[in-house]
């Protein structure tokens, strides 16, 4: 039994940061399922198509799967760090992975979370952080390219959030939305009227923390059911 957990939007300038965490059960998995976890690797160097074929494989593999999701005030108002380390920590919770050896990309997450191992460019090197990392990925690219449709002057159907050259025009020349982050530093920010810690000067910080205890990011959603701990077949 292995859990692996990564991230998803940990370096983007809009939207949420999203976390997963998937449990593997290596004696149950089938040949056909071998055969899909074969093609896993980093999510980020897969194209969109990719992703989408192997996320119900991933699914339909797993023994559970477990997604959190944090908030954009709540990210600026907790910082990115720490909102990553404890979303993180709140997958592998919700996995309830006892017995099972437990893996992050990347980031050694403190006292947070169950007893785990930080693996360096893990998604190249374990099947469960790889399987984690479409999870998220593929998750939170959907929800990028929904809210297109309420914000659609800043193209997130195309860079979901990530600070490509039109994203950052499209800032320059329309500002920023409700769903950037205003805690960021960037070069399209410049041209903003923001605070000197990249908050607007429109909105303090105790705002933001009354935003985020507003928002129910601490609810974990899982991708097949409502409570964050279905087992999958």
């Amino acid at each position: 039994m292995v859990a692996g957990a990564d991230e998803a939007g940990r370096g983007s300038l809009a939207g949420p940061l999203v976390a997963a965490a998937v449990l593997i059960d290596h004696d149950t998995l089938s040949l056909s399922d071998r055969r899909a976890l074969a093609g896993l690797h980093d999510s980020k160097q897969m194209t969109h198509e990719h992703r989408e074929e192997l996320y119900p494989c991933v699914l339909r593999a797993a023994a559970r799967v477990s997604v959190v999701t944090r908030c954009v005030p709540g990210i600026d108002a907790r910082g990115l760090h720490v909102t990553n380390l404890e979303a993180l920590a709140a997958a592998l919770d919700g996995l309830d992975p006892k017995g099972a050896i437990c893996l992050v990309d990347g980031f050694r997450l403190g006292k947070r979370g169950p007893e785990h191992r930080a693996v360096v460019e893990g998604d190249g090197r374990s099947a469960a952080i790889a399987a984690a990392s479409v999870v998220a990925k593929v998750t939170r690219d959907r929800y990028m390219r929904r809210a297109c449709a309420a914000y659609p002057d800043w193209g997130f159907e195309e860079n979901v959030g990530y600070s490509t050259p039109e994203h950052r025009e499209a800032i320059i020349k329309n500002g920023i939305s409700a769903i950037h982050r205003r805690s960021f530093q960037s070069v399209a920010y410049s041209q903003l009227e923001l605070g000197s810690e990249g908050i607007p000067d429109v909105l303090v910080a105790d705002e933001l923390v009354a935003l985020a205890e507003g928002h129910a990011d601490h609810v974990e959603a899982d991708p097949v059911a409502e409570n964050g701990r279905a087992a999958l077949p």
